[in-house]
């Protein structure tokens, strides 16, 4: 009998390869029963908008939609490797980090099209809307601590994409983090692009996820990352559809396909780990305890998850 086994997706940028995986075929070639749980399990974004930013990360909770693993709805899932990172901390069910994730994201800081702003700099003391403790988050403080000082960086807690661009449109932010197929809305909408950033990921499972199912599943999503390498433009469909007509229609050209990078899962680093934790720590947004041993699975990544060679690597960008 086929191992089932619960992984949740997300927005469709992130957890590309498991759709493509589930299309394909090819958790069932490793006779693997796959349900795919969308994040937040049906709640409504919209509802769940602060009346204005949150700007104090602490009065956020860090699950935000992810918190469904905590209540055994699912095994595994992923989002960016600061967040991941920061909610195995504070997880109650022993959750742990065992990879790093396929999907290589970027984040992009926009601004409307009529703003003054066209450079990072001109962003001191301006309220950028993200989703706290997610990706948004994390690449709005990474990328514009290059250009000013941390006293006048202020990101504001609003929800996901959708509501972040709405806060943008209605003036209620001055700029918003946004992931695709959202870069491609805005740019469609007339806003500015004022910088952009590249960032890594990781999956998460609970402690019970059966090794040879993770297995299984990695090998799954290594041949799905092949196929989206191949050509990504059948796979668009996925993040098209998260996009409300009302709000902009959007086809396959209308992507700049630079942005969609899809590599092999691979096992964390203590060496890497130990530089997003210096960072996190230094920000107040992980405790000094949370080191690599507390938050990093190493059994469940000698067994999918191997290194991949740097040429093979290079191949796959």
């Amino acid at each position: 009998m086929p191992r089932t086994i619960k992984i949740e997706v997300n927005n469709a940028v992130f957890s590309l390869p498991y759709h493509v995986a589930q299309e394909r075929g090819l958790f069932r070639d490793e006779g693997l029963n796959v349900e795919l749980i969308p994040a937040g399990s049906g709640r409504d974004r919209d509802k769940e908008v602060p009346e204005k930013p949150i700007e104090d990360h602490r009065a956020v909770k860090s699950y935000g939609w992810h918190e469904g693993i905590e209540a055994g709805e699912y095994a595994m899932y992923r989002a960016c490797e600061w967040g991941q990172i920061r909610r195995t901390q504070d997880s109650r069910q022993g959750a742990r980090v065992i990879s790093k994730r396929a999907a290589v994201a970027t984040q992009a800081i926009v601004v409307r099209g009529d703003s003054p702003c066209h450079v990072p700099a001109d962003l001191h003391h301006v309220l950028v809307g993200v989703n706290m403790h997610a990706g948004s988050h994390y690449v709005t403080l990474a990328l514009l601590e290059g250009y000013l000082k941390r006293d006048e960086i202020r990101p504001g807690h609003v929800g996901g994409p959708k509501q972040r661009l709405r806060f943008l449109e209605d003036g209620r932010i001055g700029a918003a983090a946004l992931m695709e197929p959202w870069i491609t809305v805005a740019v469609k909408r007339g806003h500015k692009i004022i910088c952009e950033a590249f960032y890594e990921g990781a999956e998460v499972g609970v402690p019970s996820l059966d090794p040879e199912g993770y297995a299984g599943v990695d090998r799954a999503i290594r041949r799905a990352v092949d196929s989206i390498n191949e050509s990504i433009t059948p796979y668009l469909k996925y993040l098209i559809r998260e996009v409300p007509k009302e709000i902009a229609e959007l086809n396959a050209k209308d992507f700049y396909l630079g942005r969609f990078r899809y590599v092999y899962p691979r096992a964390y680093t203590p060496e890497e780990y130990d530089r997003i934790y210096e960072w996190m720590v230094g920000w107040g947004l992980l405790s000094p305890e949370s080191r690599f041993e507390t938050i990093v699975d190493g059994r469940l990544s000698a067994c999918g998850a191997q290194p991949v060679p740097r040429d093979r690597a290079a191949n796959q960008a």
